[in-house]
């Protein structure tokens, strides 16, 4: 089911403020940050059009809306056929190459800090994982429930077991909520890719809320996989 080019406006600004702002987004928000070219009226009617379509649901009756699985991968496709801006990574590769562990534990660090996601490595050639971002992710309010963290924890769990069979290749993979081939994940979206170093191959991943920072992690996993793929 299509959208016109108004009701794709609307829904990108609100998938934004919404991981932005962690809550759910009115048509009063949008209308006070936004110039649809549109009365208000109109944007309360393109998101209850938005609703009914299956992008975005209204979790209570006087609430705002917040985005659907559907609506984020709407989002996410409409990123990923951009060309998005690279970041800047010289400092990424302080670590000497020589040493792998060091180097990649030094990149998956980096990884965390700059997507506050958690940022998982997996060296292939020797079953190795590494996890960071822990304590930055934590922060994030839906981590305030108990379930929530325990679900987390499963899927991480399940993704380790499992992550040579999920076919990750050296595009970026995005799984969003009920997307997602492993148990405990519907809350959570998981981005990876593969990439290669000299005799070694690495799979880099990040976990987190569906409510993540989409466009800035695919722009950091493009530019990682980009810089590796020149050593």
């Amino acid at each position: 089911m299509g959208i016109t080019g108004r009701q794709e406006q609307i829904l990108n600004a609100l998938i934004q403020e919404y991981i932005d702002l962690a809550q759910p987004i009115s048509s009063q928000l949008l209308e006070k940050k936004y110039d649809f070219g549109i009365r208000p009226a109109m944007i309360r009617i393109e998101m209850q059009k938005l609703t009914d379509k299956g992008f975005l649901y209204q979790p209570h009756t006087s609430a705002g809306r917040i985005p659907t699985d559907w609506g984020y991968r709407f989002f996410v496709d409409d990123l990923l056929k951009k060309e998005l801006e690279s970041f800047e990574m010289e400092d990424w590769f302080a670590e000497e190459i020589g040493d792998t562990i060091k180097f990649i534990q030094s990149l998956t660090k980096n990884l965390a800090l700059s997507s506050q996601a958690l940022a998982l490595s997996y060296l292939e050639n020797e079953k190795i994982f590494w996890k960071e971002g822990w304590e930055e992710i934590l922060k994030e309010p839906e981590f305030r429930e108990e379930d929530y963290i325990m679900n987390f924890t499963k899927l991480l769990e399940n993704f380790e077991k499992n992550i040579e069979n999920l076919k990750i290749n050296s595009g970026i993979k995005i799984y969003i909520g009920k997307e997602n081939p492993l148990p405990k994940a519907k809350n959570f979206s998981i981005i990876s890719s593969r990439c290669g170093l000299p005799g070694e191959e690495i799979i880099f991943s990040l976990l987190g809320p569906k409510r993540m920072a989409y466009e800035r992690n695919i722009r950091l996993m493009n530019s990682l996989t980009k810089l590796l793929k020149e050593f």
